[in-house]
């Protein structure tokens, strides 16, 4: 799938997310923020100008949120958002509330509303993780611009293909048909074992 793709899983599918921002002892702070909309720019959100969560993306001008869907914990797929935002103000009001009705119940008039005001998510970077899919599947994603880096563990040349780290590997997704052995990152847990049980220090931390 592509960005825009997982952004509208988290709008469309999952749509309450947790949102953590900083407050001004440096702390994190968590709210339960419904993501309203989405598209190829970014998410979009709305909150009350009188909240503190208000103030804190004012101030800091960016977010980190989860959005979880499943029964229980192997049947769940999480999707991970961290970036900046910035206010866009009243105007995409109608067309939010349009495409989710039930804020009509909680601000029932135009003068209600104008407590509002809209954010929008517009450039940051992602991670899906799939527990139900067996191996679990993972993937990551930008947004607007941000620059993806790579994260994880990789082998490198100095492999001398032992097959210590396959032996430790709990999803079974490193290859070890060829040296060096090749670790299936669409599929690894970043738990870290390769790394441990190298005996040469072939695998690496990105």
């Amino acid at each position: 799938m592509e960005a825009k793709d997982y952004l509208n899983y988290i709008s469309k599918v999952i749509h309450t997310t947790v949102v953590a921002t900083v407050d001004d002892d440096g702390l994190p702070v968590t709210a339960a923020i419904d993501m309203m909309d989405s598209d190829e720019y970014g998410l979009y959100f709305l909150t009350a100008k009188g909240k503190g969560f208000y103030e804190r993306l004012k101030k800091r001008e960016y977010l980190a949120l989860t959005a979880m869907k499943g029964e229980d914990t192997m049947s769940s797929v999480a999707v991970s958002v961290r970036g900046k935002v910035r206010e866009l103000g009243y105007d995409k009001i109608p067309e939010l509330f349009d495409k989710n009705p039930y804020m009509y119940e909680i601000y029932p008039t135009e003068e209600t509303m104008k407590a509002l005001t809209v954010f929008q998510i517009y450039e940051g970077s992602g991670e899906w993780f799939d527990l139900s899919k067996k191996p679990i599947e993972r993937d990551s994603f930008t947004f607007g611009g941000a620059e993806k880096k790579q994260e994880g563990f990789f082998i490198t040349d100095a492999c001398v293909g032992c097959g210590s780290c396959a032996a430790v590997c709990p999803q079974n997704c490193i290859h070890t048909d060829i040296i060096p052995h090749v670790i299936e990152q669409e599929h690894c847990l970043h738990c870290g074992n390769c790394l441990t049980a190298c005996p040469v220090g072939a695998v690496e931390r990105r």
